[in-house]
């Protein structure tokens, strides 16, 4: 995914993403609930994201339908933030990762198993 989208328009597709297709009113009311936000907001928002080709909409009924997946997302924006933040050095943000709290054994081991996955 080439176009990059606000943490706003991330909410929106969180909902898209855990939910599944849904009609921009049933996006609007769990927003509602999740965040304040008014229906004019979050219609705004829904457009943002159709406009940049994450969401498709069609009708009756004001329909959603992610185009991206998350997995899409947060491999764009992971890779934007190493190549911002972390000079394009991937150890960077993983050593960041690791600094910030202490880890159990747990997940030791399943970031083990991930760095051995890729090798």
């Amino acid at each position: 995914m080439e176009t990059k989208l606000t943490g706003a328009e991330i909410r929106v597709m969180n909902v898209l993403w855990r939910e599944g297709d849904a009609t921009a009113k049933h996006i609007y009311e769990v927003l509602k609930g999740e965040t304040g936000w008014e229906m004019n907001t979050t219609y705004t928002l829904i457009k943002r994201c159709i406009k940049k080709g994450a969401v498709e909409r069609s009708e009756p009924g004001f329909h959603c339908r992610a185009l991206v997946t998350k997995g899409q997302v947060q491999r764009s924006e992971t890779g934007e933030l190493i190549d911002r933040v972390f000079d394009g050095r991937a150890e960077g943000l993983f050593a960041a990762l690791l600094g910030r709290e202490t880890l159990t054994q747990e997940q030791v081991e399943r970031l083990r198993r991930i760095v051995d996955e890729w090798e």
